[in-house]
């Protein structure tokens, strides 16, 4: 089922309109009005069997916060991707319950309904089977869908909800549909690039060198950072080192190929989504640029893209410049994102 983003924020500016100040702040006609999907970005695809209705957003987004979802109830979704970090993370590896160290950086959820399949390793299709990822992983939530169904069983205001939202009580069904309709909904559009890119602004002289750069075949950015998410979804290693302790997608297929490989993220909102790589050892874009312009540590299945580039320090100043006309302040700012 797909329907354009005007549509969609229409129904949720009808939804809020009606809502109780304790659930949603007062609508802000601004904030939804930068929310539409500028035309350069494709419609919103929803599930047949789980098209938006703003009650499973109101159900998605109360359990996205709800720490009764880990074991031991110290967790929620929003512990690992937090609204002031566009949906990641600032550690590198956030722990899990009981403490637990983690085993990978949280990627940004912003702009993650365009995902073809999710996880850094790509093995699952859909945000809906997405959601069992967290909640089963040891060093994350360490839980069962089953038995979180069960906790939340007496919880009148989550049965009401989950009626309303899907005709049926809350249950695994209505729990992973409503927290992956949430997850939708977290559209980032709004960057100055695309308003560059809508002919409403321009861009610096500096910012204007980083974005030739960047779209040069000097650098090939673009050629895994392509789109309007600026990712091409495809899975590579990029020489971070010689050998790594995450097997990467190697973990899902046991192809000696897939080593070490793991799925391109977007580089929108890079300024607030330090630090950075699948580990999170990198702490700044100073020292991703420095990375890739080194041309990264042999590996047998490092891509073929990555080499020394030879960037002066002028130029690497600008093609941070450029990346950080990524950042969107609208969705680190929106109030009906926030718990």
């Amino acid at each position: 089922m797909r329907f354009r983003a005007a549509i969609f924020y229409c129904i949720m500016t009808s939804f809020f309109a009606c809502s109780d100040e304790d659930i949603v702040p007062e609508p802000t006609s601004k904030i939804l009005q930068e929310l539409v999907l500028p035309v350069h970005f494709p419609a919103i695809n929803f599930p047949a069997e789980n098209g938006f209705t703003t009650e499973r957003w109101q159900l998605g987004k109360k359990l996205f916060f709800d720490k009764r979802l880990s074991i031991d109830s110290t967790i929620s979704c929003a512990s690992c991707h937090k609204l002031s970090y566009a949906f990641a993370d600032n550690k590198p590896l956030t722990s899990g319950v009981f403490g637990r160290a983690g085993t990978t950086n949280s990627p940004s959820l912003a702009n993650v309904a365009f995902h073809p399949y999710l996880t850094r390793e790509g093995g699952l299709p859909t945000l809906e089977m997405q959601v069992l990822v967290p909640i089963q992983e040891h060093n994350e939530f360490g839980f069962n869908i089953v038995q979180i169904a069960e906790r939340l069983k007496t919880d009148t205001t989550y049965q009401e909800m989950a009626k309303k939202a899907y005709g049926r009580a809350l249950d695994p069904f209505t729990i992973t549909r409503s927290i992956s309709t949430f997850e939708r909904s977290l559209i980032s559009s709004n960057s100055r690039y695309d308003q560059f890119i809508e002919g409403k602004t321009s861009l610096t002289t500096e910012e204007s060198s980083g974005k030739e750069l960047f779209f040069s075949d000097r650098t090939n950015c673009s050629k895994c950072h392509s789109g309007f998410n600026f990712t091409d979804y495809g899975f590579k290693n990029n020489g971070l080192y010689e050998s790594y302790l995450n097997p990467g997608r190697y973990r899902l297929t046991q192809k000696e190929s897939d080593l070490a490989l793991f799925k391109t993220p977007g580089l929108r909102n890079t300024g607030f989504t330090a630090p950075y790589m699948h580990d999170g050892s990198l702490a700044t874009l100073v020292d991703v640029i420095e990375h890739y312009n080194s041309g990264g540590k042999p590996h047998k299945n490092k891509s073929p893209l990555i080499r020394p580039l030879g960037l002066n320090d002028k130029e690497k100043k600008a093609l941070i410049s450029f990346l950080r006309t990524l950042d969107d302040y609208t969705l680190i700012s929106n109030p009906y994102f926030a718990e």
